[in-house]
Parts: structure tokens; C-alpha cells; sequence
């Protein structure tokens, strides 16, 4: 396994109890380290959807709260980057999808781990290869197929 650094956030939002009680800083490590191919210093922050929307806002022109964003700084010799993952959203979504809080974080968390990496879903044939990729992750973590 991987050297990792890694800071985690919870910044105000409407249910900070049930997200602290779905990411544990022992699993959030153990989900970013399966997910790293190198050593890495990773900063992960909970936000609520204020703060959310505002950063997808201001780094990408997207005027809506997004379930993550991850600001990549280096690659090599270390990762850097920090992964932001709006609460409500990811709330929203693992309801919509039938999946528990937990796995849906990790899914995340390994997704923004990848783009810290380098890896893309920009292209259709990039993001096949990029999905089964965290599939595989995933499995290996004990949790289901994410798509």
C-alpha cells in the first residue's frame, strides 16, 4: 500500500452527523489507498450546497452544486489534490441510486482519487475504461458495481 497523507473536512451542512458517522477517517484512508498508485497527501472536504455550487461555479463555469470536484495540483513524484464532495448531493444520489451512504462516498472518493491521477471520462472510450476501473476498486473494497 501507498503512503498517504490525508486531511479530512466536514464544513457546515444541514446533516453533519450522519456524513461523519459514513466516513470514518480509517475507512476514507483505506478507500483513497486502493485507489492510489503512487503516495499522495489528499485533502478531502464535506461541504454543504452553498459551497458546493460556489466552486464548481468559480473553477469550472458550472452554476450548480456537483457531488465532487477534485483540484489536482501534482502527479508525480506525490499526488496533491484535494477532492471536494458536496453532502446533499451525494445524499440525493445514493437515494436515487438504492445505495447506502457509504458506498456511494467510496465510489466517489476512489472516482476523484483516479482524476487526481490523471484518469479521464471525457471521451466515451476513456470513460469505459476509467468505470471499470473503479468497478474493479470497488469490488476489491467489498462493495457492489457501482454502475
Amino acid at each position: 500500500m501507498n503512503n498517504l497523507t490525508l486531511s479530512l473536512q466536514f464544513g457546515k451542512h444541514f446533516d453533519a452527523t450522519t456524513h461523519r458517522a459514513a466516513l470514518p477517517r480509517h475507512k476514507v484512508a483505506r478507500w483513497l489507498r486502493h485507489a492510489l498508485q503512487s503516495d499522495a497527501e489528499i485533502t478531502v472536504r464535506i461541504v454543504d450546497a452553498a459551497e458546493g455550487q460556489a466552486l464548481n461555479r468559480d473553477y469550472r463555469q458550472k452554476d450548480y452544486a456537483t457531488n465532487v470536484l477534485t483540484f489536482d495540483y501534482t502527479q508525480e513524484p506525490v499526488v496533491t489534490a484535494d477532492l471536494v464532495l458536496c453532502a446533499p448531493v451525494v445524499a440525493q444520489e445514493a437515494q436515487d441510486q438504492g445505495k447506502t451512504l457509504e458506498a456511494h462516498y467510496a465510489h466517489l472518493l476512489v472516482h476523484g482519487a483516479l482524476h487526481a491521477q490523471g484518469w479521464d471520462h471525457d471521451e466515451d472510450e476513456d470513460a469505459q475504461v476509467m468505470e471499470l476501473r473503479e468497478s474493479e476498486i470497488m469490488a476489491r473494497l467489498g462493495f457492489a458495481n457501482p454502475y
